[in-house]
């Protein structure tokens, strides 16, 4: 499997994801991110430590990125997070939680494509959006 940081060109602090656990080309990709009390988004001070919900989208749209960039027409461009059709939220996500993080494609046309993105901890569903991805280059 390829190492996250060969894969997307985000690098720390904004790389978001540990590693890849799979990807298939053009169609899903599935990500770990192991969320520590060190992430610079705990530093600082708050009466309660978790994610704040827009990283947790970027995560899903960093995972998704690499279902995208493994299809030969696309290897080589910038992948876009272009937006969120939908996102919800069932629980928040904190240190010591260990995310999975799934992405299914469920339609690429040209330079858009639109991704189903679940975050789950534990097998409890804790988001799930729909995204849209933009490749320029």
């Amino acid at each position: 499997m390829q190492a996250v940081d060969e894969m997307i060109p985000q690098r720390y602090p904004f790389q978001m994801i540990d590693r890849f656990l799979a990807i298939e080309s053009g169609k899903s990709a599935k990500a770990l991110k192991l969320v520590t009390i060190n992430e610079w988004y705990f530093r600082q001070p708050t009466q309660r430590l978790a994610i704040p919900r827009p990283i947790l989208l970027e995560m899903l749209a960093q995972t998704g990125t690499a279902a995208l960039l493994t299809v030969p027409e696309y290897e080589g461009k910038t992948i876009f997070f272009g937006g969120i059709k939908q996102a919800e939220f069932s629980a928040d996500c904190c240190p010591g939680d260990r995310l999975e993080l799934t992405v299914e494609l469920t339609k690429v046309r040209r330079q858009i494509g639109v991704g189903t993105g679940i975050v789950t901890c534990d097998g409890e569903v804790r988001c799930r959006a729909e995204l849209i991805f933009a490749a320029q280059g």
